[in-house]
């Protein structure tokens, strides 16, 4: 396909139709671990996102008129809503309900993970202008109801408005490292209550558990059984079907364990809870969980806490903690606006969503307002101690 007279487009089936280093020397100089060839095609050929699961690949290659490789963007072609962390199905009721099937869609973004980074990937503003015209064309000509990009950065979420896409918003909650010392040069900057809290919930926590840490060649194969025990008996009782396959995690041993921190909690010496993080440039990001007791604030001392514990010993400056949950402002994550990019062929279905946007939009602003009144730092004026 043909996106200007400049550039050149074509479609790849899979990831593995370009290099390893073809592919990353798109990706920009700050380490985004989701992003990678490697993070993407462990999960097509582990068959967690293929096309017997919804997320056909169909990413987006751009080459100049001597051939040469000027953008790429990750691109599934889907044939439901689940995965995104951006719902939708709303817009998809409407227009069924006016005879017209919404899906399939185009979805630009990274399979089963709700964190920011780029999806327009090119060095270049003309590079990325070329990278979304190809996502445009591809969405008209093949008769997509829609296409979206989701978790965007500054610079693709101006290119798209640019374009004309719909912009929407929504929150998450990170750990913002300002510089702390240790997880108690953190605790310093709360307020007593608060801080006591954590202090109480991680005793709790810990009482009579292990916790271990492990990355690079610290982490070894049979971890991943550990992990995938917890992974799998969680998922099955909170949403019915973990979309990762035990495949998929192999990979991760393979090919991505240095960018990957895996804390698992034993009891008298038998594990009993896993959380998975990975490693970005600037950032560490919690993924996924799973527990085989009932144990008040195990959730919260793995998936919280002992990543603020790794984030700060790494100097990254922030920590996801993933989607939805407020219950992370009170343990020190603040409220963010996310982004995402909203292109629907259907002008009344459009329409309506443009609408609907802009209310959502003023929605998010308030409450992102409103919580980051109720973060657990002290003020000004608190000068009260312990």
């Amino acid at each position: 396909m043909s996106s200007n007279p400049v550039f050149s487009a074509t479609i790849l089936p899979s990831i593995s139709a370009v290099s390893e280093s073809a592919w990353d020397a798109q990706l920009p100089a700050v380490s985004h671990p989701f992003l990678s060839w490697r993070f993407l095609n462990a999960l097509e050929e582990s068959g967690s996102a293929a096309a017997d699961t919804g997320w056909t690949p169909c990413h987006i290659w751009v080459t100049d008129g001597d051939d040469t490789a000027v953008g790429a963007a990750p691109l599934y072609a889907k044939t439901h809503s689940q995965g995104e962390y951006v719902f939708d199905h709303g817009w998809a009721d409407a227009l069924h309900r006016a005879g017209i099937e919404y899906y399939p869609k185009l979805q630009c973004s990274v399979p089963f993970t709700p964190a920011t980074g780029p999806r327009l990937l090119s060095h270049t503003a003309e590079g990325k202008a070329a990278v979304l015209s190809a996502i445009m064309s591809l969405t008209e000509r093949e008769g997509f109801s829609s296409g979206h990009m989701t978790f965007l950065e500054d610079a693709d979420k101006d290119v798209a408005a640019a374009a004309g896409w719909l912009a929407r918003q929504d929150r998450q909650f990170h750990f913002i490292n300002r510089d702390y010392s240790s997880f108690d040069d953190f605790l310093t900057t709360l307020t007593s209550r608060k801080r006591k809290n954590i202090r109480k919930e991680r005793k709790a926590a810990q009482d009579g558990v292990t916790i271990k840490r492990l990355s690079e060649d610290n982490l070894k194969p049979h971890h991943w059984d550990i992990f995938y025990q917890c992974y799998i008996d969680t998922g099955m009782r909170k949403w019915g079907r973990p979309y990762l396959t035990r495949d998929f995690f192999d990979r991760m041993q393979e090919t991505m364990r240095d960018d990957i921190c895996l804390v698992i909690a034993e009891m008298d010496d038998s594990p009993v809870a896993a959380a998975l993080n990975y490693i970005g440039g600037e950032a560490l990001y919690g993924r996924n969980w799973g527990t085989l007791i009932d144990k008040p604030f195990l959730h919260f001392e793995l998936c919280y806490y002992q990543a603020i514990e790794e984030g700060i010993a790494r100097g990254l400056s922030r920590v996801e903690a993933g989607a939805q949950g407020e219950h992370k402002l009170a343990r020190g994550y603040e409220p963010v606006t996310t982004h995402s990019a909203h292109f629907i062929t259907h002008p009344g279905l459009r329409g309506a969503v443009d609408d609907y946007l802009i209310r959502e939009r003023r929605a998010v602003d308030h409450e992102v307002n409103i919580l980051s009144k109720h973060t657990p730092f002290k003020k000004t004026s608190d000068k009260t101690g312990e």
